[in-house]
């Protein structure tokens, strides 16, 4: 593996699994153009050591459904690198919101009172 890779916040399998796309050009312009727009003063979500935060939350050989999704976050210490989850004593978001009511009504999961997925 070369520097780049060994340097990703992330869960050391997950590292293993996706180091060819992190050799990729595709992923060197989106770093490179995430750089470009912190360093012109833009704030970026989720801050830099959560951007792999749901790779770190689950190791690869334990995932069994990923949901993709996009969320804009609204507000600053919303994002936490997790689709929709935002920190306990934040505002569930419309999507999330959403995403446990159909969770209710079509398997019964209770919906929960925050929207903390870890």
């Amino acid at each position: 593996m070369n520097e780049k890779v060994t340097n990703v916040q992330i869960e050391e399998r997950w590292k293993t699994v996706l180091a060819d796309e992190f050799q990729k050009p595709y992923f060197a312009v989106i770093k490179d153009f995430l750089v470009q727009e912190r360093q012109a003063g833009k704030t970026i979500f989720p801050p830099g050591p959560l951007i792999f935060n749901a790779f770190n939350q689950t190791p690869f050989d334990a995932v069994k459904v990923v949901l993709i999704g996009q969320d804009p976050y609204h507000n600053p210490g919303e994002a936490m690198g997790l689709s929709f989850s935002v920190p306990r004593g934040v505002r569930i978001p419309p999507s999330l919101a959403n995403i446990y009511r159909e969770l209710h009504r079509d398997v019964g999961v209770p919906i929960p009172t925050h929207g903390d997925l870890t």
